[in-house]
């Protein structure tokens, strides 16, 4: 009779472990993110020189004119946002200061624009820099930098930033010949640098939780700021530091920027701002269009 009670309780114990897990695993949520689909910005994109370098401004301003009309611009576009297949850049593996190579300045971690896998350069302005190397004749070299750094290492005077620890960081100036990070012209960086045309079209976008439905109704851009001029400072809103979406949120007379109230978190990149949705960390994030749907679709692959 006691073998026989202790079997029924094992039997027991286990039809409730395996209720139990079915449970879980039907009331269980599967994350992730979803970029708001309205601009909430006009950006341009461009390269940028140091300023007076007319010369190479020049160069570079002819070769996009070249690479407009002979299509290899557009066939790079179709590489990142239609059914091409990026090409890898292999960046030389030590700096020369002799002339012999094109120095780029860039924060490898604002796909589609640049990024890396393994030791390779990816992203449309790694290819045009790869190209633009190689019409100039040159070796090309990659700094991969923080992104507030790019522009202080291409101007002549340098300068210094704050790091996402809150550690002053100085940048030695006129160690590289171009930037190339999804640069957006404005005015405080035309202070510093000359642009060459610009090649792109951006506006920062809203990232959100999967299953937030705040913004879900918004129709304009004015319907999505009307939302966050009524956050206050309990909520906290991500974004890379130095780009245009941490200016956006903080607010910037040279740019037009009001800024908000909540509370704005700056990360060294945008993947680990939108990651920190996923973490419980921040609200929201707000990041360039490009990017962020690059970013969303690979964090979405994996919650």
């Amino acid at each position: 009779m006691k073998k026989l009670t202790t079997l029924l309780l094992a039997v027991l114990l286990t039809v409730s472990c395996v209720c139990a897990l079915a449970s879980c695993q039907n009331t269980e949520t599967k994350g992730g993110v979803k970029v708001i689909d309205i601009g909430l910005t006009e950006e341009e994109y461009a390269f940028a020189v140091q300023k007076g370098n007319t010369a190479l401004l020049e160069q570079l301003n002819a070769f996009m004119t070249t690479i407009r009309d002979n299509g290899k611009f557009d066939e790079i576009l179709n590489k990142y946002f239609g059914d091409g297949t990026p090409t890898a850049v292999v960046s030389a593996t030590e700096k020369k200061n002799d002339g012999s190579q094109l120095i780029v300045a860039t924060n490898a971690a604002f796909e589609p624009f640049e990024y890396m896998k393994g030791e390779n350069y990816y992203g449309i302005d790694m290819e045009i820099m790869a190209l633009f190397a190689q019409h100039l004749g040159k070796e090309l070299y990659i700094m991969n930098m923080n992104f507030d750094a790019v522009c202080l290492a291409v101007s002549s005077a340098g300068g210094t930033y704050t790091d996402e620890e809150g550690n002053l960081q100085t940048v030695q100036g006129g160690i590289c010949d171009v930037a190339a990070a999804g640069l957006t012209v404005s005015p405080d960086r035309q202070e510093i640098l000359d642009f060459s045309q610009s090649y792109y079209n951006a506006a920062q976008v809203l990232i959100v939780a999967a299953n937030d439905t705040t913004f879900d109704a918004c129709k304009t851009a004015a319907d999505v700021e009307n939302i966050l001029k009524g956050l206050d400072k309990s909520v906290k809103v991500g974004v890379q530091n130095g780009t245009t979406g941490k200016k956006y949120c903080e607010g910037d007379a040279d740019w037009g920027f009001d800024g908000y109230a909540y509370t704005t978190v700056g990360y060294n990149t945008g993947a680990l701002a939108i990651q920190n949705i996923i973490n419980g960390n921040v609200n929201y994030v707000i990041l360039d269009e490009g990017p962020a749907k690059a970013i969303s679709e690979k964090i979405n692959a994996v919650n």
